[in-house]
């Protein structure tokens, strides 16, 4: 029996491998064109790639890809590259308003061809990562910015200033909520067997079970270790919990607006600990220091479970876009 059971598990482990990869892939491909980029594994959508717009002189062989939408006075950056070597990033102006774009390959990035590269990880993480380079310098020289999701793809300059001249109240409206504001990452993960000491700690329990053990032997004291290590799990769940609850009324109180996120998988995001906390908050750009300091404040708080907190930005804002984020404007 164990010969058919190791044959069976042989046969069967490159499909499983290649099952498993295939749904990593399938969960960072909807993670960016949802709108965020590996951190930012923020929130499960749908696959959506919008369709490039009619345009009468669209370049031949090339598509205008958008990275985001600023005020026309503002954003200078050009010149910078792309996503694609190729093509470098423009501005395209309409109702005042500007838009950065680059030109790509219709061979790379049309419909047909873009959906076999959204199942390519390594393709993925290039485009992802340099269409995130991009936003992240453009947020450098504005005052605020509306990144579009990740491949927001048009045929021509026309298309792109149509798009801006028909959604001009959204962007003006978006613009002005975010001006002057920043949006921060923040991410609490701790040291599991640290919670499970303090958990066995605070567990009133313990002594019962020694006790036990003493009295009846190990065979005895059975079913209570195994209600005590149950407890123990539960109570390890609980402390990290309240941990992460208190973390987050925290910094939200130190923030304009907050969202969590679903905690990222260690296979993927490579994080040590469990993370207990994944979330973003929006805040004024002259906050920034008190934010800080009451992350080094809370971390020195909960040394105790392991407790690491990492904040990372300022960030392109796709969580605090208003109206839904950037997916109803692209």
């Amino acid at each position: 029996m164990s010969s058919d059971v190791d044959r069976w598990a042989a046969e069967r482990a490159a499909e499983l491998r290649a099952r498993a990869e295939a749904e990593a892939v399938a969960v960072l491909r909807d993670a960016l064109v949802a709108a965020s980029l590996g951190e930012r594994a923020r929130g499960r959508a749908r696959e959506s790639t919008p369709a490039p717009s009619p345009q009468a002189r669209a370049e031949p062989g090339r598509l205008l890809w958008v990275y985001c939408v600023t005020r026309a006075a503002e954003a200078e950056l050009v010149g910078v590259p792309g996503v694609d070597d190729a093509g470098r990033v423009e501005r395209i102006e309409a109702a005042g308003l500007a838009a950065l774009v680059s030109s790509v390959p219709r061979a790379e990035f049309a419909e047909g061809p873009l959906r076999s590269n959204l199942n390519d990880l390594a393709w993925l993480e290039r485009v992802a990562r340099a269409h995130e380079t991009v936003l992240e310098q453009a947020l450098s020289e504005s005052t605020a910015i509306v990144p579009l999701r990740l491949c927001t793809l048009y045929a021509g300059e026309d298309g792109v200033r149509e798009m801006l001249a028909g959604e001009r109240d959204a962007f003006a409206a978006a613009l002005d909520h975010l001006a002057g504001r920043q949006e921060w990452g923040v991410k609490v993960t701790v040291d599991p067997e640290l919670v499970t000491e303090a958990a066995r700690a605070r567990h009133q329990g313990a002594k019962a079970v020694e006790e036990e053990t003493a009295a009846h032997g190990a065979g005895g004291a059975y079913m209570l270790q195994r209600r005590f290590d149950r407890d123990v799990r539960e109570l390890a769940h609980s402390l990290a919990t309240e941990l992460a609850e208190r973390v987050h009324g925290r910094l939200e109180a130190e923030a304009l607006e907050a969202v969590t996120r679903p905690p990222q998988n260690r296979d993927l995001s490579g994080h040590e600990g469990e993370m207990v906390l994944n979330a973003a908050y929006l805040v004024e750009a002259d906050h920034i220091d008190e934010l800080r300091e009451v992350v080094a404040t809370l971390e020195q708080e909960h040394g105790a479970l392991g407790a690491r907190i990492e904040l990372t930005g300022p960030w392109p804002p796709y969580n605090f876009v208003p109206g839904g984020g950037t997916a109803g404007i692209a």
